[in-house]
């Protein structure tokens, strides 16, 4: 019990470690946003984060 529990505490450790890499080694490293309406395919696309999307359709009068 108490090896899975120190296996999984390490698995995870090494996990958040390999994530902020990018962080720790650049000068000014951040995380890329993740949000709908800051990805350029997406807007290329024409696909908006859900709350845009609903406000178009409440103004357009279009009921799903």
């Amino acid at each position: 019990m108490v090896q899975t529990l120190l296996l999984s505490v390490l698995i995870i450790a090494i996990c958040v470690a390999l994530l902020c890499v990018k962080i720790i080694l650049r000068k000014n490293g951040q995380f890329s946003s993740q949000h709908v309406h800051d990805n350029p395919g997406l807007r290329k696309k024409g696909i908006h984060c859900v709350i845009d999307q609903d406000k178009e359709a409440r103004k357009a009068g279009k009921a799903y």
